[in-house]
């Protein structure tokens, strides 16, 4: 109802603010004819009939006065017919628009998100304006689905710690499960996975606002992996799978969060030892490539099928969606924020996989600094 009253209100306020100026014009026209135009037509009168009675004068002053008049008064309805026309036919444009972009705010206020607005064909500023609010509310629409799917996933992920937590807790209490070092440990370790998964949700929600926290410094490739081999070792022997490392030579150095990107390695490396057999083989990789320095992780283990090769970056997917975090699936949330670090430093990642048991590759291209990079810029690599 209000959005109708602003319609009529800013059609009422275009031809209040025309009519003033109509008004304003006609006055100053009539007043200025009547001052000036009378005494040019006597001067120009006699002039051309010499001797002119006075009572033939004033009627023809008086006449000329009355058809001033009628042409101000017929000039100036047709000038408020205009005006109220044009603005009807700017109103029509305008508020139209508005008012179906207000109709439209209102639903999305209301949870409607998948609410869009025509965008109209004329008018630069309306095009602009219909072209923004269709963006917004896709961008809403997305985040909304998100929400919903990362609580579902949330739900669903608590579901299984909360479930046995509750029943050794109910045992103890009961005295069905005797308080022994098996049951603590069990404890333990689903208090644990509750940790890591508050402390992954906190991390990715970071990574999708964009609040990741880089400390860049010139870094060697080398080092990198050297690192995440390391600490990733004995996790691969005590499985039985085979790890190994091939760098190439003379690598220029990227300029990286040297942490965050060894954070990338670590969940790379664990992605691949979850997904590998024992008796397989993981092998990483530090090759150039153009401008860019390639890190990549191969395994011999499950593979991926190709129509889900990029869905392994969504939050909690798992190709196999039998598979529970009791069989070491993980929190379904590392790939998440290792393409969210590796977008925070303007590099890529991908996987590769020829398809279901031929094992899977993923893959992160850095920029690497130009060799002419002068080590007291390190400064300006720096970022928060």
């Amino acid at each position: 109802m209000s959005i109708g009253h602003g319609r009529h209100s800013m059609a009422a306020r275009l031809f209040a603010a025309q009519l003033l100026v109509i008004v304003a014009g006609s006055l100053t026209l009539a007043i200025t004819a009547l001052a000036i135009g009378p005494g040019l037509f006597r001067v120009h009168a006699r002039q051309a009939l010499v001797v002119l009675p006075q009572d033939v004068a004033h009627h023809l002053e008086r006449g000329f006065e009355d058809a001033l008049l009628l042409s101000l008064a017929v000039a100036s309805a047709a000038a408020v017919v205009t005006a109220l026309a044009a603005s009807w036919l700017l109103a029509l444009q305008l508020v139209r628009p508005i008012r179906t972009l207000a109709e439209a705010a209102e639903r999305i206020g209301q949870g409607s998100y998948d609410v869009r607005v025509p965008v109209p064909a004329s008018g630069e500023e309306l095009t602009t304006l219909g072209s923004a609010f269709n963006q917004m509310a896709a961008a809403l629409e997305s985040t909304e689905h998100r929400r919903q799917a990362l609580l579902a996933d949330l739900a669903h992920e608590l579901r299984t710690p909360l479930a046995t937590l509750e029943g050794y807790v109910e045992g103890l209490a009961d005295g069905v499960v005797p308080a022994d070092e098996e049951a603590w440990t069990v404890l333990q370790a689903e208090l644990a996975r509750l940790r890591r998964l508050a402390e992954d949700l906190t991390a990715v929600s970071r990574a999708d606002e964009q609040r990741l926290d880089l400390r860049r410094s010139p870094v060697d490739p080398a080092a990198l992996v050297t690192a995440a081999v390391q600490a990733a070792q004995p996790a691969f022997a005590a499985k039985g799978v085979a790890l190994q490392a091939s760098v190439d030579q003379h690598l220029p150095p990227v300029a990286a969060d040297a942490d965050r990107i060894g954070e990338v390695l670590a969940n790379l490396l664990g992605n691949a030892l979850q997904h590998t057999p024992s008796g397989g083989l993981v092998e990483v990789t530090a090759r150039g490539r153009g401008d860019e320095l390639e890190l990549a992780v191969a395994d011999t283990g499950e593979g991926i099928p190709p129509e889900l090769l990029e869905r392994v970056f969504e939050r909690f997917f798992r190709v196999d969606a039998a598979r529970t975090r009791d069989e070491g699936a993980g929190s379904g949330i590392g790939l998440t924020i290792t393409r969210a670090i590796v977008d925070a430093h303007g590099g890529r990642v991908w996987a590769e996989s020829v398809g279901s048991g031929r094992g899977t590759r993923l893959v992160v291209r850095l920029p690497t600094l130009p060799p002419t990079w002068d080590t007291d810029k390190r400064n300006s690599y720096t970022a928060s």
